[in-house]
């Protein structure tokens, strides 16, 4: 198969990806010219193709401002198409398979069409059960909601925000024994939480932000920021290993508009769990 990983940041994912199986024709983008995932692709050998969204972006954050600008506005068109190109130059053609390994960009509806459903990403929550957002958020939403243990969900990327037809979720990391392996002090800030939820009849994420304190959200953010820190060590980095090789590369995914057949079966709307 030809992969090629898009990456911003550190590139776990992707080394992750390559280390179950080397075996494939991986090519490396990224929008962040000398990023930590560099090094791993020149360990590993690697051709990696660089492209800064930065000067594509700085007439659209006048426009539109900083961290407001539209999903397909022109100059992230423009961005998107540039780069499209120079990675199906290398490649001589198309990417079987796209892997969002730690991007930190927005997909254009333009690429969706064109390579729908060969684009994968991984989040630190369960879409399913709307526990989506950035970073610590979707980590926050599901506390609040009662949950009890967090999954990360591998999904085909659509035109919305994160809302792609599931693939495969990790198994359970469960809150409370994961809070206690970091300490004492961890897992009373999550306790006092719990009962500041329950005292006060909260139900979102917004709720808990109009109605705690300054503290109480610092201590959240710390206690969601190590639980999802945990899930990328024993959700992200199990599921997208198993989703590339184990399931794609063997031809046992068969996709229908957003229904998933795993070996000739309709999966749930939570996909295939490695529970």
């Amino acid at each position: 198969m030809k992969i090629v990983c898009f990456i911003s940041g550190s590139g776990t994912n992707y080394r992750e990806i390559v280390s179950r199986d080397p075996a494939h024709k991986y090519l490396i983008f990224t929008n962040r010219p000398g990023c930590g995932g560099e090094a791993i692709a020149r360990e590993f050998g690697h051709e990696v193709v660089q492209l800064s969204h930065l000067p594509y972006f700085e007439e659209a954050r006048k426009k539109y401002g900083t961290g407001s600008i539209p999903r397909n506005c022109p100059e992230r068109l423009a961005f998107e198409q540039k780069a499209i190109m120079l990675i199906e130059e290398k490649l001589g053609g198309q990417a079987d398979l796209i892997c969002l390994a730690g991007y930190d960009l927005w997909s254009t509806d333009w690429l969706v069409d064109r390579y729908y459903p060969r684009i994968l990403n991984v989040h630190p929550g369960d879409t399913t059960r709307g526990y989506t957002g950035l970073h610590w958020i979707p980590a926050a939403k599901a506390i609040i909601a009662g949950e009890a243990s967090l999954r990360s969900t591998l999904f085909f990327v659509d035109k919305g925000g994160d809302t792609g037809p599931v693939l495969v979720q990790s198994a359970p990391l469960i809150i409370e024994p994961t809070l206690s392996e970091a300490g004492a002090d961890l897992k009373w800030k999550y306790l006092k939480i719990l009962d500041f939820i329950q005292i006060n009849n909260i139900k979102t994420f917004a709720e808990f932000k109009l109605k705690s304190d300054a503290g109480m959200l610092q201590s959240l953010e710390r206690i969601c920021t190590y639980l999802q820190d945990q899930l990328k060590m024993k959700g992200d980095w199990q599921i997208y290993p198993y989703a590339v090789h184990d399931l794609i590369a063997k031809g046992r995914i068969e996709v229908d508009g957003r229904d998933i057949y795993l070996d000739g079966n309709l999966l749930p709307e939570f996909g295939f769990r490695l529970d």
